[in-house]
């Protein structure tokens, strides 16, 4: 039997986790002096209102070495192998910490780590797939090897609602910011061989730029695998996830259309009102 693992920005549901028996290993949030195991001991609405209230950035770290230790202990106990997801390597050192606890640990062949090359449920995409081939008996090699086949196939992007929270993090410059805010820019985010990037920048109210965003994905969404698409997001109305849900539902293409909230490290970097589609191409 394999047991399916991944760090805590695959960002799915406690469901879905249920449902495909699926473990975390937690990235940490750092607020000030204060460091906490993210979607443990910190939720992303505490993220949200520190970072307000200090007029700071959170800051993010890799999954730490004993816990990936612990974890991966635990289950070769009750399980023949592992199967481990990480955010991409050019994200964080979790994946290299994942693959250092399986040194130590001398359990190099039978845990194989996946640098998923992705974040958010971009992983969570790759992670069910694993977890279907594990319930099918696949062995962990063969899960591997299937699901490094999509790896360059997941297309995750995002629309950030703010560009405070990206200024903060040094990713957007306080003029770009301050210009983005009044000109109610929404900069579409992208992930590209592993990294982010901004693509094309929306302007208007976040209603009607998601609206836009969701119909210039149309081409690909109708290429995708049609077995599931994600709508993550942060904090987001309602009547907005609502608005997405409809129209992936009304593309009559996917078998499911999953929402989940987004974790504290998507959400630390990306702030409120942050909302994406997530599929993996045909």
């Amino acid at each position: 039997m394999v047991k399916i693992i991944a760090d805590s920005t695959c960002d799915l549901s406690s469901d879905l986790l249920e449902k495909y028996n699926v473990s975390i290993i937690p990235l940490h949030i750092v607020l000030g002096e204060k460091e906490y195991e993210d979607g443990c001991s910190i939720m992303p609405d505490d993220i949200f209102k520190w970072s307000d209230e200090h007029n700071a950035t959170p800051k993010t770290s890799a999954a730490s070495m004993e816990k990936a230790r612990e974890v991966f202990a635990k289950y070769l106990e009750e399980y023949d192998e592992v199967v481990s997801f990480a955010i991409s390597s050019e994200m964080s050192t979790t994946v290299n910490v994942m693959k250092l606890a399986a040194q130590d640990l001398e359990a190099e062949e039978r845990i194989r780590v996946i640098d998923s090359r992705s974040l958010s449920t971009g992983i969570g995409l790759m992670v069910i797939e694993a977890a279907i081939l594990a319930q099918e008996g696949k062995s962990a090699v063969e899960i591997e090897e299937q699901i490094l086949q999509y790896v360059p196939r997941v297309r995750a992007s995002f629309v950030v609602d703010t560009l405070v929270y990206l200024h903060r993090g040094g990713r957007c410059s306080g003029l770009a910011a301050m210009l983005g805010g009044a000109m109610k820019l929404h900069p579409m985010i992208v992930v590209e061989n592993g990294k982010m990037h901004s693509s094309k920048k929306y302007r208007g109210t976040l209603n009607r730029v998601i609206s836009s965003y969701s119909k210039d994905l149309e081409e690909a969404l109708k290429k995708a695998r049609t077995n599931r698409v994600f709508i993550t997001h942060s904090e987001c109305d309602e009547e907005i996830v609502t608005q997405v849900q409809d129209y992936l539902k009304g593309l009559n293409h996917f078998d499911e259309v999953l929402t989940t909230r987004a974790g504290g490290v998507i959400s630390s970097h990306c702030g409120p009102g942050t909302l994406g589609i997530l599929f993996i191409a045909e």
